[in-house]
């Protein structure tokens, strides 16, 4: 399945493919164009649209809260996992501005930037990325398990 986004990736952009080879579709073929061209490609191409303004899935906001890409994927591919939902909260305060952000976001997007600027292109932030949500998402996964857990895999 063909997926297309904004071009110049950096969190949101990135965390998206991620989540979308490793839980919705590990064949998935990414497309990166300019802002305006997001929804034209997707019918050219017959891929899905995100992050994108007219996308299903893109920013939303839900009781007052902003939501990110990651979540709208996270509910319409029903991936109730924990640590996708921890990993969410880190990807929503490094994407948006939300009063109750976890620390973890602010080096999230630090990182963000400078790996799109070292990169040529989206295909190869995306390949130099991945690791760093692979790395945040087993975190994650040991973040639910419980402090402790969290404590004896950094001892």
């Amino acid at each position: 399945m063909k997926w297309v986004t904004r071009e110049k990736a950096k969190v949101d952009r990135i965390a998206c493919p991620w989540l979308i080879k490793k839980f919705v579709d590990q064949k998935a073929e990414f497309l990166f164009v300019a802002a305006d061209k997001v929804l034209q490609t997707a019918k050219k191409e017959n891929a899905t649209p995100f992050d994108a303004p007219g996308a299903e899935l893109t920013h939303y906001k839900q009781g007052g809260a902003d939501y990110v890409s990651f979540d709208a994927i996270l509910r319409k591919y029903d991936l109730g996992d924990h640590a996708l939902l921890e990993l969410a909260k880190i990807v929503r305060g490094a994407d948006t501005t939300i009063p109750d952000a976890p620390p973890e976001s602010a080096g999230l997007e630090a990182a963000a930037l400078g790996f799109r600027a070292m990169s040529r292109d989206d295909f190869e932030n995306m390949r130099l990325q991945f690791p760093t949500y692979d790395a945040l998402y087993k975190y994650c996964q040991l973040k639910v398990q419980g402090a402790a857990k969290l404590e004896h895999a950094s001892a």
